[in-house]
């Protein structure tokens, strides 16, 4: 049996891997279904990405504690928009962008993914869908999300299971860690 115990000065907590935030840390509230991406998953990510986001509107879906959002603003992110449902969860993010100084570029939505992007006018570069595992809407969330993405934006998703992307998608990098995978596509040239 493994009998290591957590200190619980490093538990709920994520360090930001890369960029002009590299080191910082972010707290977050125990919540049922958050998980944030890992270190080493998020440093695979923004190899993917090529590190630099400079000039890219990115939109992190389902923020949770705000590791993918914070690690794009880092990474000189144009605009960062994270949606959260869980109020405690973004009155935290909220506190993190301010913390960070980085409150001109980072903006916390306090609403649900899909409704948000029912009433967005905003196009983005890039999305992170990092949806907690129990979460299988995505049939709902390509049609609302398609018309959001600029003509070359990539999407990164990670999931226990990846959903069958639609055909305006093509996949460009995929992996697996632990129980999840993560796939980034992009749109299809021929769109």
């Amino acid at each position: 049996m493994n009998t290591k115990k957590i200190n619980p000065k490093h538990s709920n907590q994520v360090r930001i891997i890369g960029g002009e935030l590299r080191g910082r840390k972010i707290q977050f509230p125990s919540v049922e279904s958050l998980r944030p991406t890992p270190d080493y998953v998020r440093e695979r990510l923004f190899n993917w990405l090529g590190q630099d986001l400079t000039g890219r509107t990115v939109l992190d879906l389902f923020a949770g504690s705000g590791a993918l959002g914070f690690e794009s603003a880092s990474r000189y992110a144009k605009q960062v928009l994270m949606c959260e449902t869980n109020r405690l969860v973004a009155g935290c993010l909220k506190e993190h962008a301010q913390i960070f100084k980085v409150q001109e570029r980072v903006q916390i939505c306090q609403q649900d993914g899909l409704q948000f992007l029912a009433q967005t006018t905003q196009i983005f570069d890039l999305v992170m869908l990092d949806p907690p595992f129990v979460w299988q809407d995505w049939a709902k969330l390509f049609p609302l999300l398609k018309d959001k993405l600029s003509p070359e934006a990539q999407l990164y998703i990670e999931a226990g299971a990846l959903p069958e992307l639609p055909d305006w998608l093509v996949v460009l990098k995929q992996g697996k860690a632990g129980q999840s995978m993560q796939v980034l596509a992009q749109i299809s040239s021929e769109e």
